[in-house]
């Protein structure tokens, strides 16, 4: 192939084919859906690369300015040198920081082949032309409308000619050449300045209306002067009964040339709100991260002994939100958050019985046996990866129906990088400098444009960006709106670079960086699995020393009370929470004792010189005597009255005690009745019995059918083992260095078999048709290719009946077998012979 021929392609598929494995690299990674399946040779992959699916997925991973230059060439001609290009991106008076971004532009649609051919003649491939052409049903994002040339498609051929006189042009012989003389106006600035100078102000007025799009406009049957005066000169032109259009040529020249009103070249971007030290970052991050995980503990405890029941559809009734909000003392959203989380990172799952509720799962007894900084880290990662997003429920599916929490239809495949890209924009800043949200999504928005008429409100890359900031904080990621030194590592960052102030004092909200604050970094992709275990460790391993220590010790009042200054180790936390009511939480939790709750640790086999001990070996301050009553007082009267089964029965040695019961009108409702002197019965079961003395201020314990007392210990629900729910993918993923490498190599050998030019044979096939030859002929042709050491082009049939073309350098023939160099495969292979259709030998190149 001669060099002109190589340097001007006449197809996508001959721009492919000469490009290194570098650049074909480079567009299998950026296109992953081009090499599912990995196509047979390089025309597959230009087709594959053209279809609609597959053009659109490309488009909407551009980047606004490489957008807008796809959307340039589209109104281009086709082909269209760059400096067409450059004058409709630029203009005429040449917009230097557009000229200068453009380069980039056009390599990145070169790279995913949306763009092909040389500078002289840049093609943009046939299906993304037909996207982004303007149409009078989908108008192009330019605001251009059709040229005048498909302006007057449908026009009688004396209209055009009429048209052309009144313009100030010759008359000419067809519509063809009057078009183009039209066109000819239309595009010289010159004689077109001159023509506009004529026009009426109210014409002017018209034409200014129209330029920057729509391009259509309504007329009567019978227009105006000012409208008559355009519609005479061919600068609107009707396309419809009543609709006329602006040709492109026109709108362009009063554009100054250029095919976007606003080009951005450049991202906008970041800004910082307000600074602040970086120790006060990461210890305000670290004391939400042990908040987050006190709350999670606090959602499965309180769902300890099963939680709520499952929506026949799935998911969690708005009640139960309701209730679990309630319970954390959150909002609903959040307390949505929460349920998500911990299904996300695998501690929440329903239990599949008949009656089917929600409850933790095996692997939160493991998790709460590791380390606080490893607990946050599992969740931390499940959050990031998840395509689980809370934000929607509450919201409505396409179906009109409720999203609710823990039900189907909260996946969105683009969450995970939307929160990678948010949580790296953030990297981007000094350490300490807390974000805008506007400049985010502003930023987020150019990276991946609208296409369309949606409005930012109804985005959802917008939705999950403004959702990832505030989640980010919840869990600890950030804090004040900074990412924190264990966020970073999250994400595998480097170590941010100094913030600009060193005091380490917040700065207010109304304190900004210079102008010259670090751009954030280009976009990066998430991280693989592997690489994101690793940075997840990591991030525990900063975290760990800024999580406070667990407290072995309480402080009790004389009011019933006992303060824990700081989160408690586990042991002391579980028995305190069973000895007395929580009452308040946040820096320093209080706990209150009440008869009720001395009960349940009674209930719970505990004695009272039990409790005693315990309130005496982990108080800093004397046990208080009240506290000592009213242990004491309750201990006394526990177990008094039995409660047993017969429906139900109340038995105590104090005939007397059972007198004042059957007296009290409350236990009316109990239906009680004596069977002995010291036996009452009961109507109703044993829990309810129970339940109904304790109301009428009696403390009675339960009992076995062998006059046991039964220890009420908590019974602690648990699913069978389940998996945490895998992300929805968004498209094939990312392919590895070495898929891409394998890909390459097959689709190389695939095209050399399928272009290796051959020697002309009896059966000569054509197009995908394999060779055919007789048994003779191809075993003749093996064994020659054998001692001369050349290449043969091969069909090929394999035991699942998938016919190729392969090329192969045939080593040994024997037994029925090949031994050959398979170029296709790379490497040497042994084929069976009665599987070849055929040979034909390659042409001397």
């Amino acid at each position: 192939m001669s060099p002109e021929a190589h340097s001007a392609p006449r197809s996508l598929a001959e721009s492919l084919r000469a490009r290194d494995d570098a650049s074909l690299a480079a567009l299998l990674r950026s296109r992953p859906d081009l090499i599912t399946p990995v196509p047979t040779d390089l025309t597959q992959l230009a087709t594959r690369a053209g279809t609609r699916a597959s053009v659109l997925r490309a488009l909407e991973r551009l980047d606004r300015f490489a957008l807008q230059t796809a959307e340039a060439l589209a109104v281009a001609p086709d082909p269209a040198s760059y400096e067409t290009l450059l004058g409709l991106m630029a203009g005429d008076a040449g917009d230097q920081p557009v000229a200068a971004a453009l380069p980039r532009a056009v390599a990145t649609l070169r790279e995913q082949a949306l763009v092909w051919g040389d500078d002289e003649r840049l093609r943009l491939v046939r299906t993304a032309r037909e996207v982004l052409a303007p149409t009078a049903q989908h108008p192009s994002p330019t605001g251009l409308g059709p040229t005048a040339q498909e302006a007057t498609s449908g026009m009688s051929p004396g209209r055009i000619q009429d048209i052309v006189t009144t313009a100030g042009l010759g008359s000419t012989h067809d519509s063809v050449s009057a078009v183009a003389a039209l066109t000819g106006l239309f595009t010289d600035r010159k004689k077109m300045a001159a023509l506009l100078a004529e026009a009426p102000e109210a014409s002017r007025e018209v034409l200014s209306r129209l330029v920057w799009g729509p391009p259509y406009g309504q007329v009567t049957a019978d227009p105006a002067a000012h409208l008559r005066w355009l519609l005479d000169r061919g600068l609107l032109l009707p396309t419809a009964p009543g609709t006329v259009v602006l040709p492109r040529e026109v709108a362009l020249h009063l554009r100054e040339g250029r095919a976007h009103r606003e080009p951005e070249p450049q991202p906008p971007a970041v800004e910082p709100a307000a600074t602040h030290g970086p120790q006060v970052v990461d210890a305000t991050a670290a004391g939400q991260a042990y908040t987050a995980l006190a709350t999670v503990e606090e959602l499965l405890k309180d769902w300890d002994e099963g939680g709520p029941a499952v929506l026949r559809a799935g998911g969690l009734s708005v009640r139960d939100l309701k209730r679990t909000a309630v319970a954390l003392d959150v909002s609903e959203p959040v307390a949505a958050f929460w349920v998500e989380l911990a299904y996300a990172a695998g501690l929440l799952a329903s239990d599949g019985e008949a009656d089917e509720r929600y409850a933790a799962t095996p692997a939160y007894d493991e998790w709460l046996e590791r380390p606080v900084a490893e607990r946050w880290a599992r969740l931390a990662e499940a959050w990031l990866t998840a395509t689980r997003t809370p934000g929607l429920v509450g919201g409505r599916d396409a179906k009109d129906r409720t999203l609710s929490a823990l039900g189907p239809g909260l996946d969105r495949s683009a969450a995970p990088e939307v929160r990678h890209r948010v949580l790296t924009l953030l990297a981007g800043l000094p350490h300490g400098a807390a974000p805008t949200t506007a400049s985010v999504l502003a930023r987020l928005r150019w990276e991946r444009p609208l296409r369309g008429a949606q409005r930012d409100d109804e985005d959802l890359r917008s939705r999950l960006a403004r959702w990832t900031l505030s989640e980010a904080e919840l869990l600890g990621v950030t804090g004040r709106g900074a990412l924190s030194a264990h966020g970073r590592a999250l994400l595998g960052a480097p170590a941010a670079a100094p913030a600009v102030s060193d005091s380490p004092e917040p700065s207010g909200p109304g304190d900004k960086l210079p102008v010259h604050h670090h751009r954030p970094a280009a976009p990066v992709d998430p991280l693989s699995s592997i690489e994101q275990s690793v940075a997840t460790a990591a991030a525990a391993r900063l975290l760990a020393p800024l999580l406070p220590e667990p407290l072995d010790h309480v402080l009790l009042q004389a009011d019933l009370t006992a303060v824990a200054p700081g989160p408690l180790q586990r042991p002391l936390a579980d028995m305190l929470g069973v000895l007395a009511d929580v009452e308040s939480k946040g820096g320093a939790t209080v706990y209150r004792f009440t008869p009720a709750s001395v009960r349940r640790a009674l209930d719970a086999g505990r004695a009272a010189a039990d409790l005693h001990a315990f309130l005496t070996a982990h108080s800093r301050t004397p046990v208080p005597q009240p506290l000592a009553y009213l242990i004491d007082d309750v201990a006394r009267r526990h177990g008094h009255l039995r409660v047993g089964a017969a429906s139900a029965y109340v038995r105590c040695d104090d005939d007397a005690l059972l007198n004042e019961i059957l007296a009290d009108k409350r236990a009316a409702a109990l239906r009680l009745r004596r069977l002995a002197p010291t036996v009452l019965a009961a109507q109703s079961d044993p829990a309810t019995l129970l339940e109904g003395l304790r109301a009428m201020g009696y403390a009675p314990a339960a009992e076995s059918a062998e006059g046991d007392v039964l220890i009420a210990r908590a019974h602690a629900h648990r699913t069978p083992p389940r998996t945490a729910p895998e992300p929805v993918p968004q498209g094939p993923p990312p392919p590895d260095a070495t898929l891409l490498a394998a890909a390459i190599r097959a689709i190389r050998a695939g095209d050399l078999a399928a272009t290796a030019p051959r020697k002309p044979s009896g059966t000569r096939p054509t197009g995908d048709e394999l060779p055919r030859t007789s048994s003779a002929e191809t075993l003749a042709t093996m064994q020659a290719a054998v001692l001369t050491g050349e290449s043969l082009w091969i069909g090929y049939v394999n035991a699942e009946g998938t016919a190729s073309q392969r090329v192969i350098a045939p080593v040994r023939v024997e037994g029925g077998f090949v031994t050959a160099y398979d170029h296709t495969a790379d490497e040497v292979r042994t084929y069976p012979l009665h599987r070849v259709t055929g040979v034909a030998e390659l042409a001397d190149d």
